[in-house]
């Protein structure tokens, strides 16, 4: 038999020496789910034995770590927002960076929402949707997404969260689906420049969905087509939030600019200092 103590101590050997950056929060993380139990427990029972199914499983969950693969898809989900979000291989791994941009719609839109029009473009595993859902609860959410295996986990989200009722759900490129006006237009698009892709960590080149990523020669492909289509689809007044990447600001804010039908663009640093959220506001 094989205690808490034994069992941390082989894994993060284990995961130290296939490269993890964080062996030991890895390993205390996958064992604390597997056992159904906190971090307080883990730490003052370390001479609690697991049964041969209890190891036999965590030894399979740090393989699986060992070969790169992200710990909230060894779990099957992820927080974001304090909630609990199921992801898996078809959807991206919400970041906490991207919280940022909830903040951000909130700060020019509080609850309730009343008769609001959102839509989540590209939705994934339908965090920001599902959120502003949340938040903003006399609104009515649109989330599209072109991937059927995201859409699923999406409507999952939303009706673990329940705001199912209030949510659409289409399978579609961008705008394609959905039909009127919309008060708020968000998005964290892929904004990953072709040629950065393979320099990105392995765990997420292996794992995560490359069409979630990737955009273009320039990284702003969908900037660029979510701003002039959204010119036509924002009421007068509405405004248009998306997430950017490191050193995106001048070419998302020259895009803005060349439309001109956007005004009042303000961005918004992360918690690192980088520039992360964009917005503009459609001219009335």
């Amino acid at each position: 038999m094989t205690d808490i103590r034994t069992a941390l101590q082989r894994a993060a050997r284990d995961l130290n020496a296939s490269g993890s950056p964080s062996p030991r929060l890895d390993a205390e993380v996958l064992l604390m789910h597997l056992l159904g139990i906190d971090r307080l427990q883990l730490l003052l029972r370390p001479e609690m034995e697991l049964t041969g199914e209890e190891d036999a499983g965590f030894s399979r969950w740090i393989e699986r770590r060992s070969l790169g693969e992200p710990v909230a898809y060894i779990l099957g989900e992820k927080e974001f927002w304090s909630l609990r979000f199921e992801v898996g291989r078809e959807v991206l791994i919400p970041r906490p960076e991207t919280e940022c941009l909830i903040e951000e719609v909130l700060r020019f839109y509080r609850p309730p929402g009343k008769d609001l029009r959102v839509v989540d473009i590209g939705t994934g595993s339908g965090a920001i949707g599902v959120v502003l859902a949340r938040e903003l609860p006399a609104a009515r959410v649109a989330a599209t997404d072109i991937s059927p295996g995201a859409l699923a986990v999406a409507r999952r989200n939303a009706s673990a969260h329940g705001v199912s009722a209030r949510m659409d759900f289409v399978q579609g490129d961008l705008f394609a689906s959905f039909s009127g006006d919309f008060d708020i237009v968000c998005s964290n698009p892929p904004y990953i420049r072709e040629e950065e892709y393979d320099l990105l960590p392995e765990g997420i080149r292996k794992f995560e969905p490359p069409e979630a990523l990737m955009a273009g020669p320039d990284g702003v492909a969908f900037h660029r087509t979510i701003i002039r289509e959204g010119a036509h689809r924002l009421r007068a007044g509405g405004r248009v939030f998306l997430e950017i990447g490191e050193g995106q600001r001048e070419a998302v804010e020259a895009l803005f600019e060349e439309t001109g039908d956007y005004d009042d663009i303000s961005f918004r640093k992360d918690y690192g200092g980088i520039d992360r959220v964009v917005s503009a506001r459609k001219q009335g």
